[in-house]
């Protein structure tokens, strides 16, 4: 084993750091800046269009988790809505070349999630999104309605004399 610069060793060819080798190391990707959207993105709203998805949000969560880089909420009209739309996103997903990791609440049709690695989507009954507040959760900026409004304004502390 011969020493190189920086602490590094060579053996049989392959250069060792530490105990490690160097085809061992993991390498990030870059993250996608926020202004373009990724082709998955882009397939996803398209199916979102396509199937009459109400009132479409789209919330770059990047510095907020990294489970995710976008997370998409949308409604449907009824469960069978819900249903339709969330098979939508998957289908178009799978066409555009991505494998969704998994599919929850398909059964009740009430709220269904589709897991896209780098994009979660959420697609839900109008109610159901209304009771979760699932955007004023996620959306660093805005605040939830109702919490803004119900508040109240705190009062100056008084001391009582002895």
């Amino acid at each position: 084993m011969a020493e190189t610069a920086c602490g590094r060793f060579e053996h049989a060819g392959r250069e060792v750091i530490g105990e490690f080798t160097q085809h061992m190391i993991t390498r990030t990707r870059p993250r996608r800046s926020p202004e373009r959207a990724s082709p998955l993105q882009q397939a996803v709203t398209a199916a979102l269009d396509d199937m009459k998805a109400v009132n479409v949000k789209v919330l770059d969560v990047r510095g907020l988790t990294d489970i995710a880089d976008v997370m998409i909420i949308a409604s449907g009209n009824s469960d069978r809505h819900v249903r339709s739309i969330a098979d939508r996103v998957v289908e178009k997903a799978k066409a555009a070349g991505f494998r969704p990791l998994g599919t929850e609440g398909e059964r009740d049709g009430e709220w269904v999630l589709v897991d896209l690695q780098d994009v979660v989507v959420h697609v839900m009954l109008p109610r159901v999104r209304e009771f979760y507040g699932l955007e004023y959760l996620w959306d660093a900026g805005v605040a939830a309605p109702e919490a803004a409004e119900s508040v109240p304004h705190a009062a100056p502390l008084r001391r009582s004399s002895p």
